[in-house]
């Protein structure tokens, strides 16, 4: 006889008690522990010897140089910054997940997606959280209204799995995966025993019918999908669309990807009839500079293989008060404070007493260790009340002892530099080759230390 069997799970990092718990023993959230209803089953060990003993089918064990590995044929979409991101096109019988802000457009970019796929493919597009009506307004706003896209507007699992069989799709979408509902199980809707069997049911109806599932993901306000983290281990391809509420671009990043590499980047803009893919993004970003303002330096940032230029702005000003403030936006605080310890000691710029703020324009965020040249050139610019020239732009990172450290894909920064317009980049000097200085029409400066660059910048 099976029978029921109750435990707690916390909603935050998934660990589970026997027993209620007002505060998490593991990641110490209040209040996170919900109650869970299983089956067990109790089985005898003679029938369990018997298992055991008896081959049932399934896959077996090969060796690695008898399986025979083909190239997947990847399905291309319109969006070019799309197959981009997913490693050159979509692999057909894979899981994609897409987490985001609400309102960032997730859902339009879902829409405009399966618009284009619907010319050729079945499309089965799921709906947990809107009507068909509502996502009619949105098609026809979008120039998408007479698509083959067919809704099905449902929570339900078991029917979702019918509509599957019989439908017999070549995409699915699923809108969102924290309002589908899995009958057998009694927890409430968006728990994270909820959101795990859903993944897990969706994972298996994706490779054992090759059927290609995109599924929508809600995030937490500490901007990480909602869920288990093991629903990012289940699924191939893990894709964060962010943007700032006050500006029109948006990017769509890749932080897990098993058919192409990670960390890659696509930028798209919101306008009134959808999203539009943004084809140059160093020249959206760098098109409302100032040519001649001090604070200011671009520096050359690597997004996954897509190179990247970016304006950053450092003002430093004597602080009014009895201890100096710092401010970043788009950069590390840390990294920040580090920097300007650096260039405290190994630059001699007296910054202790100076208020300093600095920021990425245009909303981005740069976390690549390679901007630290340009930051550093801003800050110092702002200091001195000396403008760097127009035509300049930086690469390298800074070691707590003031040294310049090497850095990777310089032949591709120093081609986007050079294609975007500048006349000078400088790198740090153990990057510096023959090969390199006459790879593009740009001179390209080597340099050793921070007191180097300050001296090569300001005398």
């Amino acid at each position: 006889m099976a029978k029921s069997k109750t435990r707690y799970r916390c909603r935050n990092c998934g660990y589970i008690s026997v027993s209620y718990l007002g505060r998490c023993p593991n990641c110490g959230a209040w209040n996170q522990l919900v109650a869970e209803t299983q089956e067990v089953q109790k089985v005898s060990s003679k029938a369990t010897a018997s298992r055991l003993i008896t081959k049932t089918g399934g896959s077996q064990p090969i060796r690695l140089h008898n399986v025979e590995a083909k190239d997947e044929q990847r399905i291309k979409t319109k969006f070019s910054e799309l197959n981009r991101v997913l490693g050159g096109g979509i692999v057909p019988g894979s899981l994609v997940l897409i987490g985001g802000d609400p309102g960032i457009g997730k859902s339009t970019l879902m829409l405009q997606i399966t618009d284009d796929l619907a010319q050729n493919y079945k499309i089965l597009y799921v709906s947990g959280e809107e009507s068909a009506a509502q996502i009619k307004l949105r098609a026809d706003r979008l120039g998408a209204g007479n698509s083959n896209i067919i809704l099905y507007p449902e929570t339900n699992m078991h029917d979702i799995r019918a509509q599957i069989n019989d439908l017999k799709p070549d995409f699915v979408v699923i809108d969102s995966i924290q309002t589908m509902n899995e009958p057998s199980l009694d927890s409430m809707i968006g728990s994270a025993s909820q959101v795990r069997e859903v993944t897990t049911e969706l994972m298996k109806i994706a490779k054992n019918e090759k059927i290609t599932i995109f599924v929508i993901g809600h995030v937490t306000k500490e901007g990480a999908i909602a869920g288990p983290k093991i629903m990012e281990h289940m699924v191939d391809t893990v894709l964060y669309f962010e943007g700032d509420e006050h500006h029109s671009y948006r990017i769509l990043h890749s932080v897990k990807n098993r058919f192409g590499a990670a960390n890659e980047l696509g930028m798209f803009e919101m306008t009134n009839q959808g999203l539009q893919e943004v084809d140059n993004p160093s020249a959206f970003f760098l098109d409302e500079r100032l040519p001649n303002a001090n604070g200011s330096a671009v520096a050359v940032s690597l997004e996954g293989t897509r190179p990247l230029l970016a304006e950053v702005q450092a003002l430093v000003t004597p602080t009014a008060f009895g201890y100096a403030k710092r401010t970043a936006a788009g950069v590390d605080y840390n990294r920040l404070a580090l920097l300007l310890a650096v260039l405290e000691k190994r630059g001699n710029l007296m910054l202790q007493n100076q208020d300093a703020f600095l920021m990425v324009t245009g909303g981005l965020k740069l976390t690549e260790p390679a901007i630290d040249l340009a930051l550093a050139a801003a800050v110092a610019s702002s200091y001195k009340n000396k403008a760097i020239s127009a035509t300049d732009c930086f690469a390298g990172e800074i070691g707590l002892t003031g040294e310049v450290r090497r850095i990777n894909k310089c032949d591709v920064r120093v081609k986007e530099a050079a294609k975007t317009g500048f006349k000078r980049i400088f790198l740090p000097r153990h990057n510096v080759t023959p090969q390199l200085q006459q790879l593009a029409d740009i001179e390209v400066v080597g340099v050793a230390s921070l007191p180097h660059l300050l001296k090569l910048l300001f005398s």
